[in-house]
């Protein structure tokens, strides 16, 4: 096939958020770099994530000139609430560590990001197929794609980023890594209602049915959690069920209930966390969930992605501006010790108030003394509250 080849100096496979936030990084720098992805821009918007941005995040966002909405539109959120045995002890963030996490969907991030991109002239080129990466190791890797009209094309550059997601087709070219895994035993019945908010901030509930989590969308669409098996049909649960099951796990002696309504959608979210090491190969570097997963339950998959092209950004600058390679020595390291921080602090949230099968009587009670341990305690406290709202830079 011919194929129009050419040039850039960081091609990026991958156009969400972290594909993107990395492009617009680097333009600020005065490095040139093309962005590729698979799905149209419609499709993207359409696939409706939730998100919870660490207040580093939102600064990434402000302070980087792509887009104020996120102070406009999105949610503050001072705090938590940890319900257990029927009782809501609130983690106040701003009194604990200073800083507070937005309410902003994943959805309305990329839409900023790709406005900004269009408006300062990014090369993004969404719906292409036959994606591939070929010489990651020489000095100039190429990325390889058709584009929406058919054309066949070839891009050298001096590295290359997968920004492509959990089912990742760079991370097949990272030869000899090694990839650590966990499958959660349960997973969560994810609804959208149209409701007005039954809490002011999201509510992490334990109950002897299993976990639910109380969260919003917009002001008249909420979104609910309850834990599942990851085998479970949405199609057996009706909305009667469905509000059933979750007033019964939110319910307690203060008398708290949900405000109920229309079920928009409802969907089953298995669990997994996931690492791949090192996150380079040659030329090739990973980021956001192309190198790593997380369980939801500690809102940091996003969050990991845009911290991921924060250092990306600066280590592929130096390499560049030095006309150095081994500047790229650095990345792995400097991410993957945020990243394991995050996989403990969602391993340590997603155990702390899931129930499993298999429990005994000794595991409930247990489970039960660790969460009054944390909220009995400034210091436990201030643990959650800061690995929620994120680790400083």
């Amino acid at each position: 096939m011919h194929r129009i080849v050419s040039t850039t100096t960081v091609g990026i496979i991958g156009g969400g958020p972290a594909g993107l936030m990395l492009s617009h990084l680097l333009q600020l720098a005065g490095i040139e770099s093309v962005v590729i992805e698979t799905r149209s821009q419609q499709e993207i918007v359409h696939t409706h994530r939730a998100g919870i941005l660490e207040r580093d995040s939102v600064r990434l966002l402000v302070e980087s000139g792509v887009s104020d909405r996120v102070l406009r539109e999105g949610h503050e959120h001072q705090g938590i609430a940890l319900r257990f045995d029927g009782v809501s002890h609130r983690i106040d963030f701003q009194d604990l560590v200073g800083a507070s996490t937005w309410l902003y969907p994943q959805t309305d991030v990329f839409t900023d990001l790709a406005a900004a991109r269009e408006r300062d002239g990014g090369d993004v080129r969404y719906a292409v197929t036959d994606t591939a990466v070929v010489d990651v190791t020489s000095d100039r890797p190429a990325m390889r794609f058709t584009d929406s009209d058919g054309v066949a094309h070839e891009i050298h550059c001096t590295a290359l980023v997968g920004a492509d997601g959990s089912r990742s087709m760079t991370r097949a070219s990272v030869t000899g890594r090694k990839e650590y895994f966990r499958q959660y035993p349960f997973a969560w019945f994810g609804i959208l209602c149209e409701a007005p908010p039954s809490a002011s901030e999201l509510i992490y509930c334990r109950s002897d049915r299993g976990f639910a989590l109380i969260s919003r969308r917009t002001d008249a669409v909420q979104r609910m959690y309850f834990q599942c098996s990851p085998d479970e049909s949405v199609d057996d649960w009706s909305e009667q069920r469905i509000w059933a099951e979750l007033q019964t796990r939110l319910a307690g002696a203060d008398g708290f209930s949900l405000t109920e309504g229309r079920i928009l959608s409802k969907s089953v979210l298995p669990f997994r966390s996931y690492v791949c090491e090192p996150m380079r190969h040659g030329n090739l570097l990973l980021a956001g969930d192309a190198a790593h997963t997380v369980p939801p339950t500690g809102a940091k998959g996003l969050n990991l992605a845009l911290a991921d092209v924060r250092v990306l950004a600066e280590v592929l600058e130096r390499t560049v501006r030095k006309n150095d390679r081994s500047v790229l020595d650095e990345y792995t390291d400097r991410a993957l010790n945020r990243v394991w921080r995050a996989q403990h602090f969602s391993y340590w949230m997603t155990t702390m108030l899931h129930s499993r099968i298999d429990a005994t009587d000794f595991d409930a009670r247990r489970q039960l003394g660790e969460l009054a341990a944390v909220v009995g305690s400034q210091h436990g406290k201030r643990y959650l509250a800061e690995a929620y709202t994120g680790w400083p830079r």
